[in-house]
């Protein structure tokens, strides 16, 4: 399993011209499920993000996760994030889990975010849509963690 996340002052994914979930300052997670992902992999990111210290504390020093600053999650699914782009001039999406896995371990991601943190700081786009990504990147801090 494997996340781009980007420190945001604000974030919204748009489906269809309407908002699907916003955030202000927070992080924005992109993604990407593998065929070998499982729901202990899930936890293991999971945990990872909401305790991944990348807010600056007073003295300006990235020492503070997103719980600690009270900031948003919005979780957007990017399977785009699971391509081999180590051949040629097209990217290849093998190692990608089939969409009806890849949306159980998303949604089980999502639900999981929302039980171990603030549920109304954590919003989603939606599984599969053509979805529409805004956002102000704080710093620019982006970051791509794996488990």
């Amino acid at each position: 399993m494997k996340a781009v996340i980007q420190r945001v002052q604000h974030a919204r994914v748009e489906i269809d011209g309407a908002v699907s979930g916003q955030i202000d300052q927070g992080i924005l997670v992109l993604l990407g499920v593998a065929h070998e992902d499982d729901h202990a992999k899930a936890g293991r990111l999971l945990q990872k993000i909401l305790n991944y210290r990348i807010f600056a504390d007073d003295a300006g020093k990235m020492n503070l996760n997103v719980q600690q600053v009270g900031g948003g999650v919005l979780v957007v699914s990017q399977f785009t994030i699971e391509a081999d782009t180590r051949k040629g001039l097209r990217p290849s999406f093998t190692t990608a889990a089939e969409p009806a896995k890849a949306e159980a371990l998303y949604d089980y991601f999502v639900d999981e975010t929302r039980k171990a943190y603030d549920a109304e700081r954590v919003q989603t786009g939606r599984f599969a849509a053509d979805m529409q990504v805004h956002l102000q990147n704080d710093g620019p801090v982006t970051f791509i963690l794996e488990v």
